[in-house]
């Protein structure tokens, strides 16, 4: 019986563009869904057992930078959220556990992202699944320090734009589903370069393109910012907005400098390939 590794290894040597037709596409998308479904999994177990509580006071950090006034305060200056119901800590629980196994998994889900895009690609664009892949990490781990950094500052606005008369009470199920919602649309939403890098790559969009409709990106980027923060304030509106627009940017530079003339390059040898020298 032969094993998956040499039927693979016989599919590669016999089709090494890796062209698919329909069915194997969508077989394809299952094994890869799966792998990452398991990864996922994986971490969200690590992330519940051994990681919780080291997360939960980092997540709970921002609640502890507000002032006193709006917080429980405990008897050795720390602080505390209240669980209302009996369920509310096992829930938070594995909130915190699944956020933060989505982040620790992200690496290898990218990585299995690229690997069902790559048939498409050339052989020469293929090498570029590890970067890709640290790419999309170091980008989903910018975006949610940015917005654990503005969190404090974006939570004391909140609160003190109601005024003094209020008597301000943080539920621990709502408090922690308002920050890791937040910590997870940074993160998303700084894929953004990357979203727009692999249109260029594949021919859709060009750098010309994106910098003749800068004016029309920058106002539908900061309605996107405004959509996605759930806090809705300036601070985490613009914390969010100007990134996405330095990336915007950036990836109109990447597409012009660097993914643009491989293009050229590669259709002038097609047009033009040297010929085989002549034997004397």
């Amino acid at each position: 019986m032969r094993t998956p590794v040499r039927r693979r290894l016989r599919r590669l040597r016999d089709n090494p563009e890796g062209e698919m037709s329909l069915l194997e596409h969508i077989a394809e998308l299952r094994d890869r869904l799966i792998r990452a479904c398991l990864a996922l999994v994986v971490t969200t177990v690590v992330a519940f057992t051994w990681l919780y509580q080291p997360l939960l006071r980092f997540v709970t950090k921002s609640y502890c930078d507000i002032p006193a006034r709006y917080r429980i305060a405990t008897a050795g200056g720390g602080c505390r959220l209240a669980a209302l119901g009996p369920l509310d800590p096992f829930s938070i629980r594995i909130r915190v556990a699944l956020t933060a196994g989505l982040v620790l998994a992200m690496p290898y889900i990218a990585f299995q992202l690229w690997r069902f895009i790559t048939p498409g690609l050339r052989r020469s664009e293929k090498r570029y699944a590890i970067p890709f892949a640290l790419a999309s990490t170091i980008l989903f781990a910018m975006g949610v320090a940015v917005a654990f950094f503005t969190l404090p500052k974006a939570i004391g606005f909140l609160v003190g734009i109601g005024g003094n008369n209020l008597a301000v009470f943080f539920q621990a199920d709502r408090y922690l589903r308002f920050v890791l919602f937040m910590g997870l649309a940074f993160g998303l939403t700084f894929e953004f370069p990357l979203v727009l890098v692999s249109l260029s790559m594949v021919g859709i969009l060009s750098s010309g393109a994106m910098l003749r409709a800068w004016r029309a990106a920058v106002a539908i980027i900061i309605v996107v910012a405004a959509v996605v923060t759930p806090s809705q304030d300036p601070i985490s509106l613009f914390a969010m907005a100007i990134p996405m627009w330095v990336f915007y940017f950036a990836a109109a530079g990447v597409a012009r400098f660097v993914i643009e003339p491989a293009r050229a390059r590669r259709r002038a040898q097609l047009e033009h390939p040297t010929s085989a020298p002549r034997n004397p």
